[in-house]
């Protein structure tokens, strides 16, 4: 058996976060069981979070096996008798009610986020949002982005608290190609989530929008983002006093003031075509410019509506926006979220809130157990194994404790 002596948080004591009586409810008041035979909501649940756990490279085809699988329904009580096709998987996953998936996601997301302690919460308040492209190499997506290779793509935009992901949106639509649309309904949406919140908002160059820099100052968000160099302004007053450290550390403060930023205001002319007027928005903005020590070349302009911390503290905030970067790259080399086992949107989302279950699981699991992104999904999927083949050996008539000598 796999018995880690370092670890404080094992697999079985996370399952265990997995809410029996929401599935069981949500199966009711969604009717996501109104048509299905064999594959009910809970068996759906169950097979794709054991599927990503236990498979390299997720497919309808791993699944239809890994649904007949004996050690499978064992571990999650099913018949033996009961077998699903891979075009049954197929044709639940395009039909399914996601918002099934999307309850239980932040149901889960609730209680790990609810443990952390108050020192953590603070340090956590600060909210990367970012997205990701993913195109399916076939070309055989119903709906999707066109990007610069010719193919569909799928955009998925995920706020990301540094421990845990507490929002994710997936985006088909082609006006969702620009940032400027899908980061900031990925923030609006997760402010209503957390309506009491005060959290910042870390956003890359996506979002360069002045406009909705300005909506998000009048409905009380506070973001940092980082701006195109050289951007248009009006100075209105330096925040640098006299004597000032402009030693930051890993950079140097270049500047530190208070803007007025110009946006593009549609005017049509006399044949009805639209061109934009450059206008400056009443709004005022704090502009921050730091040089970096290490590419000597590279300057980072950062805009925020956050006028009480140092410049020293936005440009840390900013920093950690990299942490997204990383889990990104946590779900598509050890979840696999590259590879789309669905190819319409229904599909992709059930997908999507499934994986970042699955990540939740291995990212408390990693953080409870101090380690680093590689090891915890490993470790996990053996101990979830396990579980599976004691369970054979109780029903057996064995002890497992017999079995599994250590």
């Amino acid at each position: 058996m796999a018995i880690f002596k370092d670890h404080k948080i094992t697999a079985k004591q996370l399952l265990g976060f997995i809410p029996e009586a929401l599935i069981a409810n949500l199966a009711v008041t969604t009717r996501i069981d109104y048509y299905a035979k064999v594959l009910h909501g809970n068996k759906l649940f169950y097979l794709l979070l054991y599927g990503i756990l236990d498979n390299d490279r997720l497919s309808q085809r791993s699944l239809e096996d890994t649904f007949n699988d004996s050690e499978f329904k064992i571990l999650f009580n099913l018949d033996e008798d009961e077998k699903v096709r891979r075009s049954s998987i197929s044709e639940r996953l395009s039909k399914v009610d996601p918002d099934y998936f999307r309850q239980i996601y932040e149901c889960i997301y609730e209680q790990f986020a609810g443990s952390y302690a108050l020192r953590e919460r603070k340090q956590y308040n600060l909210i990367r949002v970012d997205s990701t492209m993913i195109s399916e190499a076939a070309g055989k997506l119903t709906e999707g982005i066109d990007n610069q290779s010719g193919k569909k793509a799928v955009k998925y935009s995920i706020a990301f608290d540094g421990i845990l992901p507490g929002h994710a949106g997936v985006f088909t639509d082609p006006g969702y190609a620009s940032e400027d649309i899908a980061l900031p309904e990925a923030v609006m949406a997760h402010v209503k989530k957390e309506t009491s919140h005060r959290n910042i908002y870390i956003l890359d160059r996506g979002l360069q929008s002045t406009r909705t820099m300005k909506s998000f100052s009048e409905g009380q968000v506070t973001f940092i983002c980082r701006s195109k160099e050289n951007r248009k302004f009006e100075l209105l007053e330096s925040l640098i006093v006299k004597d000032q450290d402009m030693d930051m550390g890993e950079s140097i403060l270049l500047r530190d003031c208070t803007v007025r930023l110009y946006t593009g205001m549609p005017i049509a002319n006399k044949r009805g075509n639209k061109h934009y007027r450059q206008e400056l928005v009443d709004q005022p903005f704090r502009l921050v410019i730091v040089k970096s020590k290490v590419e000597e070349e590279k300057e980072y302009w950062l805009l925020t509506n956050e006028f009480h911390l140092s410049a020293k503290e936005i440009a840390q905030a900013y920093r950690r926006r990299w942490d997204i970067e990383v889990f990104f790259r946590f779900l598509k080399q050890e979840l696999n979220m590259s590879h789309l086992v669905s190819l319409n949107k229904n599909g992709l989302q059930v997908m999507l809130y499934m994986t970042l279950i699955t990540s939740m699981l291995i990212l408390i699991y990693k953080k409870g157990n101090n380690q680093g992104y590689k090891t915890p999904k490993r470790r996990f999927a053996m101990e979830v194994r396990d579980l599976a083949i004691a369970l054979i050996v109780v029903q057996c008539g064995g002890d497992p404790g017999l079995f599994f000598k250590t």
